[in-house]
């Protein structure tokens, strides 16, 4: 009888896990579907092991490869956090020293010292907390068969580099910005220390410990490795050409893995802040590792919550890939989510909350969906439109079923619902807009307020969705050839940029690289102008007064061009959008 009653319980648990599962399951596909996303790969912590493991969707958008739980996707920047676990365990061998200049270290190559480096100097501890004045934020990588550069050839800018040269311009330790060009710095300086290969040390003294025995800093990977890889996509799910990009930037952006692997790498961190033994650091280090340096940054990782809630975590892109890692400090809880496409919308962040809310987690937030007040359609169809949300990065609002949502990508993204004629508030965060209108009821902008973050501010309106206009006569035809010129020459670059006419200082000087894409412009119709004067909007240094709506044929599928004018009529920036 016992034993019977036992065995009851246990098929009652089981079927309550499968039927939360497959809610899980679902939630997880219909994101997927909304966002266009081919393959999705998770892992869920619970008391400190491996809950699930699950793969959704496909390794390309094809449809014709499944993705499984071991199959390899880029890591992106979350490759800094497992690689600062590799420099934090030569701090505790005694081989690397938290506060000592690096270059007393290096021997390939020196940090150049120059005004900013006088009286400090470049220190591990401030490569791993992003506090050392080093540049360059990111690196794009290097297609598929094309020359690779040697890492000092990469921290001096030299060809066949495609980044700036990696140099101090601000006091160290004087504040915080992000740098993969410091993390290159580091990955410099184990090498030299230890005399090992970057990708042979890492898998040696952090990936075989931690039992990641999927994941590799190995670029360009090895042809076994190879076949077990997603296929990544951009933002407009275009595949990216070779598959991937490789990284010689290892411990900034090179590691490919599985989201299990990071999960073991996270219960490696828990473990080790609980002092459990066979960790791969002490248990000093690692509250070292977790403890604010400047703006919510440990050493490698950043932090959330609050003394109670305390999560450590990482997010990460690379070409085609996104990659998410968060996990609590001392409740051995976390999530592990990883895609083959690069998406710009709250999809990961949505996920993370599901999983959250559905096992009881203490500090993430628990909404309840606002109560909605009717608006009419003309209204909300007048709030459809772009916003300039930060300086170059839009916000782009849609209307459907009572509701507004942004696109992002030209896909759906968040839903904001009405709580008031011109007030809708966010279903994911705790996010308001209020639009605004001027004299003539047209609108103009909106106010943001975060509660959360505790802040508002105005953000302008750019203009109405391409596609809510028909073709109409321009105003002014004249100045499309003009603007087709300077668009031209802002896809070349180089000299072509540089003697052309019709373009800004700002321009010339922040395309000067060229652009990737369209590579090829082919004609520009008119759609609909907007004046913005006033408004506040700037792109690459300067004030944009108007802002012109083309429908645009070139090498890629057709869509709208969005293109910023000076008050002189100057193209200082543009921007695709699918609608």
């Amino acid at each position: 009888m016992k034993n019977q009653r036992l065995f009851l319980i246990l098929s009652f648990l089981v079927v309550v896990f499968h039927v939360h599962a497959d809610g899980l399951d679902d939630f997880i596909r219909s994101q997927m579907k909304k966002r266009g996303i081919p393959g999705l790969s998770l892992a869920i912590i619970q008391d400190g092991k491996i809950l699930k493991a699950r793969a959704y969707g496909f390794t390309d958008k094809d449809g014709k490869v499944p993705v499984t739980t071991n199959t390899l996707f880029q890591a992106g920047s979350v490759s800094k956090s497992v690689a600062a676990m590799g420099a934090l365990y030569l701090v505790g061998q005694n081989k690397l020293l938290l506060d000592e200049n690096v270059n007393a270290r290096l021997k390939s190559w020196k940090v150049p010292d120059n005004e900013f480096t006088n009286d400090k100097k470049v220190t591990l501890r401030g490569i791993l907390s992003h506090t050392t004045g080093l540049t360059v934020h990111g690196f794009p990588g290097y297609a598929v068969g094309t020359e690779m550069p040697s890492v000092v050839q990469i921290l001096d800018g030299i060809a066949p580099a495609n980044t700036p040269p990696v140099r101090v311009d601000f006091i160290p330790g004087s504040r915080w910005r992000y740098s993969g060009g410091g993390y290159t710095v580091m990955q410099q300086l184990m090498v030299d220390v230890t005399g090992a290969g970057f990708p042979e040390f890492m898998k040696d003294n952090v990936l075989s410990p931690l039992g990641m025995e999927n994941s590799t800093y190995q670029q360009p990977l090895p042809p076994q490795l190879a076949k077990l890889t997603a296929n990544g996509h951009y933002a407009n799910r275009r595949v990216v050409e070779g598959r991937w990009h490789v990284y010689p930037e290892m411990a900034a952006a090179g590691l490919w893995t599985t989201p299990s692997d990071l999960a073991r790498f996270a219960i490696g961190i828990q473990n080790a802040y609980a002092g459990k033994p066979g960790s791969v650091l002490s248990q000093s280090i690692t509250r070292q590792m977790l403890t604010d340096q400047k703006n919510r940054d440990g050493l490698g990782v950043f932090l959330q919550g609050d003394s109670t809630t305390l999560r450590f975590g990482h997010s990460g892109r690379d070409e085609g890939f996104d990659a998410l890692l968060t996990a609590s400090v001392d409740k051995g809880q976390g999530v592990v989510i990883m895609i083959n496409a690069n998406d710009n919308s709250l999809m990961m962040g949505r996920i993370v909350d599901f999983i959250a809310d559905y096992f009881h987690w203490d500090g993430f937030p628990v909404r309840a969906k606002p109560a909605a007040v009717a608006v009419d359609a003309e209204t909300l169809t007048a709030f459809e439109g772009r916003y300039e949300l930060f300086n170059n990065r839009m916000v782009t609002f849609e209307a459907e079923n009572q509701r507004l949502f942004t696109l992002e990508d030209g896909f759906v993204d968040e839903e904001f619902v009405p709580v008031a004629t011109n007030t809708f508030t966010s279903t994911d965060r705790n996010v308001s807009v209020t639009f605004t209108a001027d004299a003539d009821g047209n609108v103009t902008g909106f106010t943001l307020e975060d509660k959360d973050q505790g802040y508002e501010r105005t953000v302008p309106r750019i203009g109405p969705l391409a596609n809510a206009h028909k073709t109409t006569a321009d105003p002014d035809p004249s100045r499309t050839p003009r603007i087709m010129a300077a668009l031209q020459a802002m896809v070349k670059g180089g000299k072509t940029l540089e003697e052309a006419s019709g373009l800004t200082l700002g321009a010339k000087r922040d395309f000067a690289g060229g652009m990737p894409e369209p590579e090829t412009l082919k004609s520009l119709t008119f759609i609909h102008s907007e004046n913005v004067a006033g408004r506040g909007i700037q792109r690459h240094g300067s004030d944009v007064s108007e802002i012109v709506t083309y429908r645009l044929k070139s090498n890629r599928p057709d869509t709208y061009i969005l293109v910023h004018l000076t008050s002189d009529g100057l193209v200082t920036d543009w921007d695709l959008v699918e609608k």
